[in-house]
């Protein structure tokens, strides 16, 4: 696995070996699984336990490993964006993999990468398993993409109902943890899960066109300002403004004093909240505030021109 892994970080090696590499790997896996079912079936016939559980061991552990593989063979078609390819790749591993969770989140996002209406619909199923087996204390126990997605889906697939009660179970359940957060004196955390979602929903109207409808949204998500705002929802927020204002400035799309007004007061409230907090995590020269500024006189420079 080693082997495979570094001939996968050299970049001058020949891709078509380095995924040979991890299918022969791979199917040394499907070997001793395929075998271990077969001892694990003996041992239930002839009634041996200490040999059952012995076995079950070995096959978890196996199967763990195989995992693994499998994993990092689907990354190098994911890193092509050859999402058939990572679909044949999981299809032939569901003998053995289909109750695995990691197997059922990556296979999830493969599908859901493909936007195809019955892509979709194979992702909600695996997405609401996910959702059922984690969220069933908390539904802020399950990841805050896996909902962003599966609301996605359910919008792409016309099930808008089920998409808008996702998010009133996920609002009732941060109101319900802020409240009970409120009564912790040391307990500081921010919930993201409803602004991840609305931010990923925002993203998806703007992709689509519906610039107004997906700015509003993403608007609305990150309020209160104060606890929402991060270097992580500014990135996706000022991509969205800066694809408007690049068909603006085309004059492919007209935008309403309505619309300019909103964009401004949301930018004033970021730029002084903003002042303290960096742009990026990776660079801290720049912060969300002074970004806020450029993005003002950017959208001042179009209004300026339509008059």
């Amino acid at each position: 696995l080693l082997d495979a892994i570094i001939t996968d970080n050299n970049h001058n090696q020949n891709k078509s070996n380095q995924i040979k590499k991890f299918q022969d790997l791979g199917n040394k896996h499907i070997e001793n699984l395929r075998n271990l079912t077969k001892k694990l079936n003996e041992s239930k016939e002839s009634g041996d336990t200490v040999r059952m559980k012995q076995t079950v061991n070995e096959y978890l552990l196996c199967l763990e490993k195989y995992i693994q593989v499998l994993m990092y063979q689907a990354n190098i078609y994911w890193k092509q964006d050859k999402y058939s390819e990572i679909q044949l790749l999981f299809e032939k591993s569901r003998e053995f993999c289909d109750n695995h969770d990691i197997w059922k989140l990556n296979y999830a996002h493969t599908l859901f990468m493909q936007q195809t209406p019955i892509s979709f619909n194979e992702a909600i199923i695996l997405y609401e398993n996910i959702v059922k087996k984690f969220g069933e204390i908390s539904i802020l126990n399950v990841t805050a993409m896996v909902l962003a997605n599966l609301c996605v889906a359910y919008i792409m697939t016309t099930q808008n109902e089920e998409a808008e009660e996702l998010m009133r179970q996920i609002e009732r359940e941060e109101e319900r943890q802020l409240h009970v957060n409120n009564n912790n004196a040391n307990n500081t955390t921010n919930l993201y899960h409803l602004c991840i979602v609305n931010l990923v929903i925002g993203t998806l109207y703007c992709c689509k066109s519906n610039y107004i409808f997906g700015i509003q949204r993403i608007i609305k998500s990150l309020e209160p300002l104060e606890k929402k705002l991060s270097a992580d929802t500014w990135y996706h927020t000022k991509r969205c403004l800066l694809s408007y204002l690049q068909m603006l400035s085309k004059q492919i799309y007209l935008m309403s004093t309505e619309t300019e007004n909103e964009i401004i007061q949301f930018l004033d409230k970021v730029e002084q909240i903003g002042a303290n907090i960096s742009a990026s995590i990776s660079n801290k020269s720049k912060t969300i505030a002074f970004e806020s500024r450029l993005l003002k006189m950017y959208f001042y420079q179009i209004f300026e021109s339509r008059q």
